[in-house]
């Protein structure tokens, strides 16, 4: 991102254009769509350089822009001149995904509403592939605050959503027809190139043969420079724009000297442009001042950089250059592009070094680059241009080296491309002549992958297989990728997955006990493993309804992961979900909507399905309406766990609403019922009285875990079916013992899931109630309640629902922020959402006029 480029000496100002350009400040968004040489960003720097009252950033987009990270951190750069807090939005990215991440968007949101009169261009968009990114821009138009104005500029219609953008906000679109020249502008641009005023005649065969083409007009002009007769050059020009500018190129070109010429041609292999890049990979002397001498001569050289310091050539004519020294020199551009790519790593510029030895088609060179990733880049979620470089690397290369295909296969998997990296890593495994220390890593990432498909026995067995491949090649050397693939680490990744493949099956002593062995291996030290391990832990514990032991192990993951700054790396997602899920069975289940969101987002982020069903199943039992929707596409099984519990709490809406559900027992000897859907199978056949298929399936043996959370559902039923049988002092017996039984773990949820039947037996128990008791009552009743209904034209979300509860208390943003371990940003987001859909200037206002409204 820089400032606006100024224009160059030649242009002409166009007053017209400009005033359609201020006009449609208004709304949200101008586009800008012509071809090569149609003067988009000419005109644009001119309305830039005539609007001081304005805030410009420029963003021209490159090829390398499709990598969200560097495409975001140039964006960042420019908004600090805004706001220096724009920087602190950088973390967010992570969780984005391919594209920059609804997070992110909404912090961008918020930052240029908070700072009104800025103009966003977008430069050359026809550049980016990336279809996510696109999107985004294009979410970004649809949301931006009165005050902010887009600018998207391309050479092709980009194929989104421009006709709802037409309607919505009376779209400005200049195209070829609007920015061509007229005589009059054509005459002006032609006189200050060649120094001279050039005849009507003349400029009318310019106009004919060009049709007011700005590109073809500047070449003319440039042409003009060097022939006497002016008429007759005028007239020797025809064809297509193309044809045109190929013949212009060549009159352009042969007025330099034999030396420039070269220089030019050689210039044109390298796609940005550096007086120490092109010093030394063309061994040119006194390249700034070339520099300046070019863009005094009019030559098409643009720059990037507020500075000087970074340039490129027009677009057009350096395909004209690069088609002309292909012609010349055959292979000196990817002679020149390893050259450059040497001078990169010199440097330390690594991402660059690698594009240019991919545009060189130096394929080993790149991918002895690309095999020396670090373990950063796992950390830092920056995976995804590893693998879009491997990508572009032929097949019949990375086959050549197997460890490259390995690799490929991992950042494929990291970066959310889970059906890819399951192919890659399959075809892998079952090569007969693959090297045993890779054969370990393969089988093991396979493993790993237990959170993305929805086999659970799959996972199970590519776990067991990892385990006995470490075992049998203890003294096998394996090969170092990302820093990730010692035996330690290795075997670690591998427990952890059997344990979350028996997490995934509803397999509570299974899962604890290779979790527990994950956590203690040496591997499990590794501060990323551990926020993972950690938090799958949590999310067992709350299952099982170990709820202080989860707390304290979501509590230590997030910590840890604060203090890594590793809080927007999705290896918190299961601690965040744990959080959600303590909030649930613990009776507050809007207090767990801003950790739920945080766990969704990241899970999504790489598309961890599995887990993104887990999300989902906390969105349906919060009632989080804005993240219900969020769910893996429907071709993606949810895992047992979330069939099962997505299905009782279904039956259990049906008979709250209703008074009384059927239900049809699924158990047979060898497949129980799970424990949630089992309770509510029961309270189904108790809710119409039929006590002999609730007593048939209240065995002592039903909830065969015995954990916490089964042994309450047990007793509370029991209570439930001794009523039903008339039997009052032992129910009153049972559900004394499920309330103290709860209490130990504060879990409120079964009482109030087991519905007004259960409620009147809680009440009805003789003595002074206990705190936890009343509390059972308390949230018993709110769920009987109708909630207050909010006098909001646009209503809070869940998120904010929640936050709302904190703002009458003395807590800072920043002590909000650690309390539910999200940055201060995503708290002043929230927050600015709440004032403004309260209409209150602060938060002491925020609070008086939510509890008007009943909603404090």
């Amino acid at each position: 991102m820089i400032s606006p480029p100024p224009p160059p000496p030649h242009a002409v100002d166009r007053p017209a254009l400009r005033a359609r350009l201020d006009d449609a400040l208004g709304s949200p968004l101008t586009l800008l769509v012509a071809p090569a040489g149609a003067g988009k960003t000419v005109l644009l720097s001119q309305w830039a350089l005539s609007r001081p009252d304005l805030r410009f950033l420029w963003l021209e987009a490159g090829r390398a822009d499709d990598d969200p990270a560097r495409f975001l951190r140039r964006l960042l750069r420019g908004l600090g001149t805004i706001d220096p807090a724009a920087a602190e939005l950088a973390p967010l990215l992570t969780i984005g995904g391919g594209g920059l991440g609804a997070p992110l968007l909404a912090a961008l949101v918020e930052l240029l509403a908070e700072r009104p009169g800025n103009v966003l261009i977008f430069d050359d968009l026809q550049l980016l592939t990336n279809r996510a990114l696109l999107a985004d821009l294009w979410w970004l138009a649809d949301h931006v605050p009165t005050g902010t104005h887009l600018v998207f500029s391309s050479r092709v219609d980009l194929r989104l959503a421009w006709s709802r953008h037409r309607l919505r906000y009376a779209l400005l679109e200049l195209r070829q027809a609007e920015l061509a020249f007229d005589a009059d502008v054509a005459a002006e641009v032609l006189r200050r190139i060649t120094g001279d005023a050039v005849s009507a005649a003349t400029v009318e065969s310019i106009m004919e043969r060009t049709e007011g083409w700005p590109a073809g007009v500047q070449l003319s002009a440039i042409g003009l420079r060097d022939h006497v007769d002016g008429e007759q050059f005028a007239q020797r020009l025809a064809g297509t724009d193309r044809l045109i500018a190929e013949y212009l190129s060549e009159e352009v070109l042969e007025a330099q000297s034999d030396e420039r010429r070269m220089t030019l041609l050689r210039m044109s292999a390298l796609e940005t442009i550096s007086a120490p890049l092109v010093e030394s990979t063309l061994g040119v002397t006194g390249a700034a001042e070339l520099f300046a001498e070019l863009q005094d001569d009019s030559m098409f050289l643009v720059p990037l950089d507020d500075d000087d310091d970074l340039f490129r050539f027009h677009h057009l004519f350096r395909d004209l250059l690069r088609y002309r020294l292909r012609a010349a020199l055959p292979g000196e551009e990817q002679r020149i592009l390893a050259s450059a790519a040497e001078w990169y790593v010199a440097n330390g510029d690594i991402p660059n070094a690698i594009e240019t030895y991919l545009r060189a088609h130096s394929w080993d060179a790149a991918l002895d680059l690309l095999l020396k990733t670090g373990r950063e880049a796992y950390e830092r979620v920056r995976t995804a241009p590893v693998a879009r470089w491997l990508a572009t690397i032929p097949e019949s290369v990375r086959h050549r080296r197997a460890e490259a295909e390995v690799l490929y296969g991992i950042v494929l998997g990291m970066s959310g491309d889970s059906a890819h990296a399951e192919d890659v890593l399959r075809t892998l495994s079952i090569a007969p002549d693959l090297d045993p220390g890779l054969a370990v890593i393969v089988h093991a990432y396979l493993a790993a992958r237990v959170q993305f498909r929805p086999q659970v026995s799959v996972s199970l067995e590519d776990a067991r297989v990892a385990l006995r491949l470490l075992d049998e090649h203890r003294d096998t050397t394996i090969p170092d990728l990302l820093g990730l693939t010692s035996r330690g680490l290795l075997h670690t990744m591998v427990l952890v997955a059997r344990g979350r493949a028996h997490l995934l099956a509803g397999q509570w002593p299974d899962s604890r006990n290779w979790l527990t062995r994950g956590l203690e291996s040496p591997g499990g030290q590794y501060s990323v493993y551990r926020v993972h391990t950690l938090g799958s832990l949590a999310l067992l514990e709350a299952l099982s309804g170990r709820l202080d032991r989860a707390q304290e192990l979501a509590d230590e993951a997030l910590e840890l992961a604060r203090d890594r700054e590793l809080l927007v790396h999705p290896a918190p997602a299961d601690a965040y979900l744990a959080l959600a899920l303590i909030a649930v069975l613990r009776g507050t289940p809007d207090r767990g909507s801003l950790a739920l969101h945080e766990g969704a987002m990241r899970a999504a982020s790489n598309q961890r399905t599995q887990l993104m069903w887990v999300a989902h199943l906390g969105a349906v039992l919060i009632g989080a309406a804005d993240l219900q929707e969020s769910v893996p596409p429907p071709a993606v099984a949810a895992p047992p766990i979330v069939r099962a519990g997505l299905e009782a709490a279904a039956l259990r809406d049906k008979r709250l609403s209703e008074g009384v559900a059927d239900a049809t027992p699924r158990a047979t000897p060898d497949l129980p019922l799970p424990g949630p859907l089992l309770f509510e199978v029961i309270a189904c056949a108790l809710s119409k009285k039929d006590a002999p298929a609730a007593r048939a399936l209240l065995t002592a043996d039903s909830f065969a875990q015995d954990e916490p959370i089964d042994r309450i559902q047990r007793d509370v039923l029991a209570a439930w079916l001794a009523h039903v049988e008339g039997r009052g002092a032992e129910s009153r017996q049972r559900i004394a013992r499920a309330l103290e039984r709860a209490a130990e773990q504060r879990i409120v949820s079964v009482f109030v899931w087991a519905g007004p039947e259960v409620m009147r037996l809680v009440e009805s128990l003789p003595g002074t109630p206990t705190p936890f008791r009343t509390e059972v009552i308390r949230a018993m009743r709110a769920k009987l309640r109708s909630s207050t209904a909010q006098e909001l034209p646009e209503p809070l979300t869940d998120r904010e629902r929640e936050l709302l509860t904190y703002l009458p208390t003395r807590l800072t943003n920043a002590e909000l922020a650690a309390h539910f371990f999200v940055s201060v940003n995503t708290i002043k987001t929230h927050m600015a959402h709440i004032y403004r859909k309260l209409d209150a200037p602060n938060r002491s206002a925020a609070v008086t006029r939510a509890t008007d409204l009943g909603l404090l």
